[in-house]
């Protein structure tokens, strides 16, 4: 897979076949899309490629900040994903104002037509485009009968009566309904960061945690106790990870703490990865410290059992 910056680039080696979305997740619904393109370019002897956005859009359309970023899928891992996918060629490129105010006659000209060479679009049937949003699917056809393109529009992909998108995937993880999440994605649901010193109150009741500080804002799952899989340089380990605000201990701050089974390295300042299988249970405040012990102990022996 090629990745190319888009930024005074005109593609003239190849013929495109391009598959354009916000793509956060690239979830069951977007790989989908993605991999129909690829199809359809190999069959007309195109390149298959993704307009890829190296910002999300809210960080230019929120002026304000007033809406929180949420992130399920940061632009490396989008990077890896498609690669795996089979995506010959990435086109990436920032969002920023001047792409915003393009019109839907301009974007197609400039970015598909001009720089991208074109010749196969694949969109979801709800894609909108150009300034203020005022392209939607069916206008790109008739652009793509007026400039020489053809338009390959994906109807939704449904699980249980329910469409697949990022939105949905989003109040899942927020809810705890991290299986479902997972089953809509099309793997586990994970976030990155830097171990960090916290309190040591883990290690001194027998149950060392890693404090984690995230790379990026994503989606932060609702409070409580997760079965997870960490993931250190290359090496894979059980754990367990707390999100929740320490209620036995009376503190405020959101915190996302890590327990690698079987494990006693110190990883402080290293990077690790997250991926999250199953809610166990909500963040309970306890009476004592031997009653958080305990119930320790059993999320331990739960995890162990069911892995």
């Amino acid at each position: 897979m090629e990745i190319i910056d888009l930024n005074n680039y005109e593609e003239s080696r190849y013929e495109t076949g391009v598959a354009l979305g916000n793509f956060d997740g690239i979830h069951i619904g977007h790989q989908h899309l993605i991999k129909d393109n690829i199809d359809k370019a190999k069959e007309r002897n195109l390149k298959s490629s993704v307009l890829l956005f190296k910002n999300h859009t809210k960080t230019i359309l929120d002026k304000e900040g007033k809406s929180k970023l949420e992130i399920i899928t940061p632009y490396n891992q989008k990077l890896e994903i498609l690669d795996r996918l089979g995506v010959d060629l990435i086109y990436t490129i920032n969002f920023d104002k001047n792409l915003m105010k393009l019109s839907p006659e301009e974007f197609v000209r400039s970015i598909l037509i001009d720089r991208l060479n074109a010749k196969l679009v694949t969109v979801g049937f709800d894609y909108r485009f150009g300034h203020k949003a005022a392209g939607d699917s069916e206008y790109l056809i008739h652009l793509g009968k007026e400039e020489g393109f053809q338009v390959n529009i994906i109807e939704p992909i449904y699980v249980n009566e329910e469409v697949v998108s990022s939105t949905l995937i989003r109040n899942l993880i927020k809810s705890g309904s991290i299986e479902k999440a997972n089953n809509l994605i099309g793997r586990y649901y994970s976030i990155v960061g830097q171990v960090v010193k916290g309190r040591s109150r883990g290690s001194k009741i027998g149950y060392p945690t890693a404090n984690l500080r995230l790379e990026h804002e994503y989606v932060i799952p609702k409070t409580g106790v997760y079965k997870t899989i960490t993931i250190l340089g290359d090496k894979e380990y059980i754990s367990l990870t707390n999100i929740g605000y320490n209620p036995t201990f009376n503190e405020d701050e959101l915190k996302i703490e890590n327990y690698i089974l079987n494990f006693n390295n110190n990883i402080y300042g290293k990077h690790m990865e997250v991926k999250f299988i199953e809610f166990i249970r909500d963040d309970i405040k306890f009476n004592t410290t031997q009653e958080l012990i305990e119930q320790i102990k059993r999320d331990v022996e739960y995890v162990k059992k069911h892995q």
